[in-house]
């Protein structure tokens, strides 16, 4: 028994002619009755009742008439899908973001994913520092990630890293602080001050770039505490604990007692994606596509 079989019989048994159903099939009438017959054969059971005028469904056609129908739907259904599926439509995907990015690029990004692939399952993981993401990468659980270079990325043979933009600096300061009276701040200003990073030792990219601006300027930052997420590091801005050097979008985070000042420097943060080299699945290219439009919108208003 085939599946050709069971179209036969579908077919014959909803014109209840054979030559009216040979014809829906594009086929002669006498194999069409042979296959039927093979078919009958098989099952040891007649399935229709044959006239010359007519052909009508025997009780155990009618049961399996009902049973054909739901087995070649569920196969159709199958074929639909894994052409889906191959198209990029529908499957899984799940998107990491660095802190910044989740607060400016994802929400908008995010809605462009599920306007335009609305059967895809869209999952988010934000605040991920880079090094982080790198590993779920590599680890399957994430597919992209929109992070920060770091060493061990650009060392990286096994994953794919396209740069999205580059990105100014500002300066999370408290409400109230002596900085933030002015309306651009200089690197050379946060001499003795006490600074707020990510968490640094080979985890954070901004960690490096913030030390690296100070050291430039000729002195050793004063780091008073490393956290993990960016909304943290702006509460803490809030609360006093300190000031921080940030990518332009965290200022999308508004949080009150926190106020940015653009930093005076030509010094700038790189926004890169990243997935696994090996993944070539239509879904993935859809989706970069997507987010390099978001991207570009982004960019266009800013």
């Amino acid at each position: 028994m085939e599946l050709r079989h069971l179209r036969y019989f579908r077919a014959v048994a909803e014109e209840k002619h054979f030559g009216r159903a040979a014809h829906k099939l594009h086929m002669a009438q006498p194999p069409l009755s042979q296959q039927i017959k093979q078919l009958e054969d098989e099952l040891g059971v007649a399935l229709l009742h044959r006239t010359t005028r007519r052909v009508d469904l025997t009780p155990a056609g009618e049961a399996y008439l009902a049973r054909v129908r739901a087995i070649l739907q569920s196969v159709d259904a199958a074929g639909d899908e894994a052409v889906r599926i191959g198209n990029g439509l529908e499957g899984r995907l799940v998107l990491g973001c660095v802190g910044s990015a989740t607060y400016s690029l994802l929400p908008a990004l995010a809605r462009s994913l599920r306007e335009q692939l609305p059967a895809v399952d869209l999952a988010f993981r934000g605040e991920m520092l880079s090094p982080e993401q790198l590993g779920a990468l590599r680890d399957g659980s994430i597919d992209l990630a929109l992070l920060r270079p770091f060493a061990d990325l650009a060392q990286s043979t096994d994953v794919s890293v396209t740069a999205l933009r580059e990105e100014k600096y500002v300066v999370a300061l408290p409400e109230g602080h002596r900085l933030a009276r002015r309306s651009r701040v200089r690197v050379a200003d946060l001499r003795g001050e006490d600074l707020i990073v990510h968490s640094g030792h080979g985890r954070s990219a901004m960690y490096d770039a913030v030390t690296t601006m100070c050291r430039d300027a000729g002195f050793e930052p004063s780091i008073r505490h490393e956290v993990a997420e960016t909304s943290t590091l702006v509460t803490f801005v809030a609360a006093a604990l300190g000031v921080a050097v940030v990518p332009e979008p965290v200022s999308a985070l508004v949080v009150a007692g926190t106020v940015y000042r653009p930093l005076a420097s030509r010094a700038r943060m790189a926004l890169v994606v990243a997935t696994r080299a090996d993944d070539e699945s239509a879904l993935l290219v859809r989706t970069l596509r997507i987010l390099e439009e978001s991207v570009a919108r982004e960019s266009s208003t800013c």
